[in-house]
């Protein structure tokens, strides 16, 4: 099953819209190209398949009722991994294709759904798949164009979506049993706890803010120190106290990712200094407290240092916790495959945050090499990938509804 698995993960990072390296943006031939490919597949495994309206590919096992969704995927960023996503599609169509070949019938209904935009990459919304099944997609996302001016709507009619009827997309609460993903970790945790793989708590809430220094711009060489106002040195140091706040706290992480100068020149003292901050944890309290501990720190620093500072939020997601009666029933699947099951938070988003709207989510991390995602490095062996399956199936078998 590995192989197989594999070699369709290596076939379907061909479908590219780049003939260097792996780039597959929502609505593209390249995404076009992956979901005839996975549409095969989801009929070798007996799977009946439509594409719904807002581009998602979507396999439906012959069971009537309420069904349990499984799924990911399969967009990705520019210059990216082959697994990111798209192994969450694949490892669940391997799951019911091998209990098929044992004779199994599951008593519930099971969808396989592979959702054409989570990275949020060619158009300005998010997770746009996602939020259509969960029934809280924002019909304004339609006006959004891409870097040509094509606009979302413009290219679902051109891929044979249906604009007007992304509404119908949305399921009913009744109908869904719950979610459950399988996904890369896309960091070092389960690598190095020597684990193959875990079971996500939660994921991670993240606020996003622009950040605005002013200071004085002046002459390198004729300036006393003493006299200066410099906005770089007062942003440096609100950098390392960012993350100070977030080495200080278990779960919580903080990140300064961009940093502009102005003016921006070796003989210049800066005058001016923009900023991102990201900061994430797996509970919305423990995010909020590091955000007002991070306001507090930069506007002592611009006190301190005779500059001024403008603080601009820009992203407010909160946090996403996986159903506990999920996580006990994978922790329990990963427990029957030998393998010592770990808890951990996730700190990218994905698509279950969004589904979570609609019903109880779950999602298993499978380990990745070094953590490293988004990138063409990034790694997944065949032997994590076939626990992960293995995990999977253990799980269908004894899933039972919450």
């Amino acid at each position: 099953m590995s192989d197989s698995l594999m070699q369709r993960l290596a076939d379907l990072a061909t479908a590219s819209d780049s003939p260097d390296g792996l780039t597959r943006l929502f609505l593209s031939p390249a995404h076009g190209k992956a979901m005839a490919m996975i549409e095969r597949w989801m009929r070798m495994a007996g799977l009946t398949t439509h594409r719904d309206a807002i581009g998602n590919l979507v396999g439906r096992t012959d069971t009537p009722g309420p069904v349990l969704m499984l799924g990911s995927h399969i967009d990705t960023v520019r210059d990216a991994g082959w697994y990111d996503g798209t192994f969450g599609v694949l490892a669940a169509i391997a799951a019911l294709e091998q209990l098929r070949a044992e004779g199994e019938t599951l008593p519930y209904g099971v969808e396989v759904i592979a959702f054409g935009d989570e990275e949020g990459v060619r158009f300005p919304q998010t997770l746009s798949g996602a939020r259509a099944i969960a029934g809280t997609f924002d019909p304004a996302a339609l006006a959004g164009v891409d870097e040509h001016g094509i606009s979302m709507a413009e290219a679902l009619s051109a891929f044979g979506g249906d604009p007007a009827n992304i509404a119908q997309v949305a399921r009913q609460r009744g109908n869904v049993l719950g979610y459950v993903e399988l996904h890369i970790e896309q960091g070092p945790v389960l690598e190095a706890h020597d684990l193959p793989v875990g079971i996500v708590t939660a994921i991670n809430g993240a606020s996003r803010f622009s950040v605005t220094v002013t200071g004085e711009a002046g002459h390198a060489g004729t300036v006393p120190m003493k006299m200066r106002h410099d906005a770089l040195a007062a942003a440096s140091a609100m950098v390392l106290a960012i993350e100070s706040i977030g080495r200080a706290t278990p779960d919580l992480v903080a990140t300064v990712g961009a940093l502009r100068v102005h003016p921006g020149a070796p003989n210049s003292i800066a005058g001016r200094v923009t900023f991102s901050i990201d900061i994430r944890a797996p509970a919305d309290a423990l995010r909020a407290k590091a955000v007002a501990a991070v306001v507090t720190a930069l506007r002592e620093i611009t006190d301190a240092r005779g500059v001024t500072v403008e603080i601009l939020q820009t992203h407010d997601a909160p946090a996403t916790e996986c159903a506990l009666p999920l996580q006990a029933q994978l922790a329990r699947a990963v427990a029957a495959c030998g393998i010592a099951p770990l808890h951990l938070p996730s700190g990218a988003g994905h698509d279950a945050m969004a589904v979570a709207a609609l019903c109880p989510v779950a999602m298993l991390f499978v380990r990745c090499k070094g953590g490293i995602s988004h990138a063409p490095e990034e790694f997944l062996a065949a032997a994590d990938a076939q626990t992960a399956v293995s995990v999977l199936v253990e799980f269908l078998r004894n899933f039972q509804t919450i």
